[in-house]
């Protein structure tokens, strides 16, 4: 009873549209009201004490960082390289945005930044290339998805904070489905540019040029070696490591660059604040939410009953999957991963699913929903900066879409591709 009333109410206020913050914190209310003897006082205190948590100092720092990087130069800098190593293949311009989202990722931890860094860039440049604008923004908005699957990436902080397993170990599992992703959308650029007869960006280049390009954006290169590097060599935490982030942005963007002025950084300061502001606000109610449901066993009840309905692990991660996906068409990744990690994490450790492998396919499903309407916030961006509507560019992600289910599963049964560089440097 509790779980209907609980669920009943948390889906008729996002239906209706009450931000997502509040329709937690309103659902757990009266869930409890009607269900329990549990003071309302609990619901204030779970939120506070939620968010008096070390790691989750990270977020606000990586959202910083990837601002100060964004602004100082540095995407411009990523995509020259890009465009110096794959620019001259068939569809070479789409596949540069790739990769330089695939840079930058490792910069940003966020998918919708990373669409609006690159996108700034290369969606007018291929618009002049006479790529189709639908497929410009189209697959800018697929490859920003990757922003939070290699590391650092926000989703896999708050995972961990929530599962209450390694950071490190969260940001090591992305780093091989992160570079598979890349490569499968690569490969949709490029039959699609075969088939549409998209002209190559510019000639082979010469090695001098691609050292060049290189030698320019090492600097920015540098920081997920720094951050991964500083945390497995046990130098800082995965939180320590943001703030490094944020010191190195902007050395680089000041004194390197020459590009992040005092006024740049006011507006990554002030961007950063209001982000974080509503983030805050979100993740505390989010644990109150969290709690209430430990509290009436519900993760519990629903573990015991999809174990005892479903047999078999193959069928049961295939059915969580279309959950997953179907869910991140409407809600959010980071307060999806706040409400499902407690109610899935059970069912899938009863078949065996190691947590660091399952936060991975849990943060590739809802980054998925990055690029699935109706919610696809990161369809939004590449619609905002390219001027299409939501429909041209629907009907061009198809592909990616069915590229990136394609890797999700190949995520799901493979474990090896995600634990397999976590078990080596364990």
């Amino acid at each position: 009873m509790e779980a209907i009333i609980l669920f009943s109410i948390l889906i008729v206020t996002i239906i209706v549209s009450i931000p997502i913050g509040i329709t937690l914190g309103l659902s757990t209310c009266i869930a409890m009201m009607l269900t329990s003897d549990i003071p309302m006082l609990m619901i204030a205190q779970k939120a506070v004490t939620g968010l008096d948590s070390f790691p989750l100092l990270a977020i606000p720092f990586f959202i910083l960082a990837g601002a100060l990087m964004c602004t100082g130069g540095i995407s411009r800098r990523l995509v020259a390289l890009a465009e110096s190593l794959v620019g001259f293949i068939v569809g070479g311009l789409a596949m540069v945005t790739v990769l330089a989202c695939m840079f930058f990722a490792a910069i940003s931890g966020s998918g919708p930044a990373t669409v609006s860094a690159i996108g700034s860039f290369m969606i007018p440049s291929m618009k002049e290339r006479k790529y189709d604008a639908g497929f410009a923004a189209a697959i800018t908005a697929a490859a920003g998805t990757i922003g939070v699957i290699i590391p650092p990436s926000i989703p896999f902080v708050i995972y961990g904070v929530v599962a209450q397993c390694s950071i490190g170990d969260m940001f090591i599992a992305g780093i091989i489905p992160g570079i598979i992703i890349g490569l499968a959308l690569m490969s949709v650029c490029y039959f699609t540019a075969r088939k549409r007869n998209y002209i190559s960006m510019t000639e082979r280049p010469k090695f001098s040029e691609v050292s060049k390009a290189f030698k320019e954006a090492v600097w920015a290169l540098l920081v997920p070696v720094i951050i991964l590097g500083g945390i497995y060599g046990g130098v800082f935490t995965p939180t320590e490591a943001a703030v490094v982030a944020v010191v190195y942005s902007v050395i680089i963007g000041k004194f390197v660059y020459r590009e992040l002025d005092m006024k740049a950084l006011y507006d990554c300061l002030k961007s950063t604040g209001l982000i974080n502001g509503a983030t805050s606000f979100l993740i505390g109610l989010s644990m109150a939410f969290a709690s209430y449901l430990a509290m009436a066993q519900i993760p519990a009840k629903i573990a015991a009953l999809l174990v005892n309905f479903v047999d078999s692990p193959f069928l049961l991660m295939m059915i969580i999957n279309v959950f997953l996906l179907v869910l991140g068409c409407f809600v959010d990744n980071i307060p999806a991963v706040i409400i499902l990690t407690p109610i899935l994490l059970p069912v899938v450790r009863m078949i065996g699913i190691d947590t660091i492998h399952f936060g991975l396919i849990i943060t590739v499903n809802l980054a998925i929903g990055f690029i699935s309407p109706p919610y696809g916030i990161n369809l939004f961006v590449a619609s905002a900066i390219s001027g299409e509507s939501i429909e041209s560019i629907s009907k061009e992600i198809i592909p990616s879409f069915l590229a990136m289910v394609a890797c999700l599963l190949l995520f799901t049964y493979v474990p090896a591709l995600s634990m397999g560089l976590v078990r080596l440097l364990r």
